[in-house]
């Protein structure tokens, strides 16, 4: 396979990602939080703790803009905003307990609805796809 061969793979993939990540969250965002909220206290959850400009750079949107859904964030008390150990001038965005347990939450029915998509495959596919997952996110993903 050539590399033209193997981009094309990857766009596709990518693509089917995207489909499938929005099949298994579809409808399991919270009540009154937004879209654009939901995708970056995922994000904190799962990378967490984070900058501002990561949440900016990560979700393609202005720092006015994300230091915007931060502040409604932290009102909600969803998330909180620490000073960085060694740079108290850094400050890094985690969840709160609130806001971990609302995570929690979401990330356990998407879970359920991820085990309904291969609970048909055997104990050697389930292996290979870990590996297969793995292997991108170590050699193209990181």
């Amino acid at each position: 396979m050539d590399k033209t061969e193997l981009f094309q793979r990857f766009v596709a993939f990518t693509t089917a990602v995207h489909e499938v990540k929005h099949d298994i969250t579809k409808g399991l965002k919270p009540e009154g939080i937004t879209p654009v909220q939901y995708d970056i206290l995922e994000y904190i959850a799962v990378s967490q703790p984070v900058t501002l400009s990561q949440i900016s750079d990560c979700h393609h949107i202005s720092m006015p803009n994300a230091s915007r859904e931060i502040r409604k964030l932290r009102e909600k008390q969803l998330c909180e905003k620490v000073s960085a150990e060694g740079d108290r001038r850094v400050q890094l965005i985690r969840l709160t307990e609130a806001g971990q347990r609302l995570m929690d939450g979401v990330f356990g029915q998407i879970e359920a609805r991820f085990h309904q998509r291969v609970g048909h495959l055997s104990a050697s596919e389930i292996k290979d796809i870990g590996n297969a997952l793995h292997l991108l996110h170590t050699k193209v993903f990181s």
